[in-house]
């Protein structure tokens, strides 16, 4: 069969200079990545794909997405989530397999056969180098939306203002999103604390519209499902204003202009009392 025949060329093609051929792919790939990865890891990666490659090729397959080129596919699958979490670029890490055509080449002899067989394994190599951005890709995609989810998280800290009493302070856009992650945050600290108030502050919400109305109701009604009450602080003129062009309803949830009349108002509902009067001078 001629795919057996040019898949024994082919071998016979990576093998014609042994370990020459794979010493000067690990060079070129190492130079390829700047030397940020060592070229002993580069070289042990090269020698496992070279090793699956031939075995591969031993079947009578040259094609790159055959089940033959399972192992292949895996041990590249390996190297492209590593140079993904590396931070080197979609180029740099399909060179580590286009590579391998360069330092080919040199072995042909001009042969009708070598040349075919070459091209073969040319448009062999291409698949494999598309199936290495196509993972590399994936993976960035994850690792983007694991550090989008830790900002969030960061972004939307529970803290214990009082015994009792809890605060959410909020800063930027309130979406879909981040709100459920708000209740969560908001319902397990009201579990773990044991408070039955908590605050939420908008006071570094640049804007508030239906929308982001909508998810605070959702998260006040979540809280009072728990058991607690929520006050809502940091109602600035402009975002009154706002509020009330929309014709927007609170209902019955208070608001307070800011976290200190928020606090004050818990405390009382806790049953806490509190004192605004100053200390006169001259008293300690």
């Amino acid at each position: 069969m001629a795919g057996v025949d040019i898949s024994g060329r082919l071998i016979g093609l990576l093998s014609v200079r042994g370990e020459d051929l794979g010493s000067e792919w690990a060079d070129r790939v190492t130079g390829s990545l700047g030397g940020r990865v060592s070229r002993a890891e580069v070289e042990r990666e090269l020698q496992e794909i070279y090793t699956a490659l031939v075995a591969a090729l031993g079947s009578g397959s040259v094609d790159g997405r055959a089940e033959e080129f399972g192992e292949v596919r895996a041990l590249l699958t390996e190297l492209s989530r590593n140079r993904a979490l590396q931070g080197f670029t979609p180029t740099e890490t399909a060179a580590s397999v286009l590579a391998l055509k360069e330092v080919l080449a040199p072995s042909l002899e001009g042969k009708k056969s070598d040349v075919s067989a070459y091209l073969q394994f040319a448009g062999l190599l291409d698949t494999l180098g598309l199936f290495t951005i196509e993972v590399y890709t994936r993976t960035r995609e994850e690792l983007i939306s694991a550090q989008a989810e830790q900002l969030l998280e960061l972004s939307t800290p529970v803290v214990k203002l009082w015994d009792g009493v809890i605060g959410v302070p909020l800063v930027g856009t309130l979406d879909s999103a981040r709100t459920m992650v708000v209740m969560e945050k908001m319902l397990q600290a009201l579990i773990d604390t044991g408070s039955e108030q908590a605050i939420i502050d908008i006071t570094g919400v640049p804007a508030v519209d239906t929308e982001v109305a909508q998810h605070l109701l959702k998260t006040v009604v979540a809280a009072r499902l728990m058991g607690a009450e929520c006050t809502i602080s940091g109602i600035r003129p402009q975002i009154a204003q706002t509020i009330v062009a929309l014709g927007i309803d609170f209902g019955d949830i208070v608001t307070k202009a800011t976290l200190a009349d928020a606090l004050r108002h818990a405390l009382r509902c806790s049953g806490i009392a509190f004192s605004r009067t100053a200390p006169q001078a001259g008293t300690r």
